[in-house]
């Protein structure tokens, strides 16, 4: 398979600059593996992230599908000519979560000129799917 990123020095450490003064940042997430066709981010699973019942929130799981969705998309555009934005996404939570590390790999099922859509998958130490989801990124022109 052909590797689907664009531009060169795409590394994690310089993903991991792009949070600084995010809610990626407040919430810890960190891009830890680039393959040819996937990118993998963690998110710690503690009281950032967990909501009333001690469980990991929602929410949290959403925010770390389309962090790493929309670096993905990011990696994949033209960046002198275009920007990525996230149009649509959604979670269906498969596993509740109390406490550790959860790592989300997103790969993608389109890579079109206006909209990419990813598939990404949170899954815990265990390898233990937590939540599944997809998100549809716009490609547009930089204004």
């Amino acid at each position: 398979m052909t590797m689907i990123w664009k531009g060169d020095n795409i590394n994690v450490e310089a993903l991991n600059l792009l949070s600084a003064n995010t809610m990626g940042e407040t919430l810890d997430i960190k891009f830890i593996e680039i393959g040819d066709r996937y990118l993998k981010a963690t998110m710690p699973v503690d009281n950032r992230t967990r909501q009333p019942y001690g469980l990991l929130h929602g929410g949290a799981s959403a925010v770390l599908a389309e962090t790493v969705g929309s670096v993905a998309s990011h990696l994949c555009i033209d960046r002198e000519q275009q920007i990525c934005v996230g149009l649509e996404i959604n979670c269906n939570h498969i596993r509740g979560k109390k406490d550790g590390i959860i790592t989300a790999t997103a790969k993608p099922l389109h890579l079109g000129s206006s909209t990419h859509v990813w598939d990404i998958r949170i899954r815990d130490e265990r390898e233990k799917l937590i939540c599944v989801s997809r998100l549809t990124m716009a490609v547009l022109k930089k204004p």
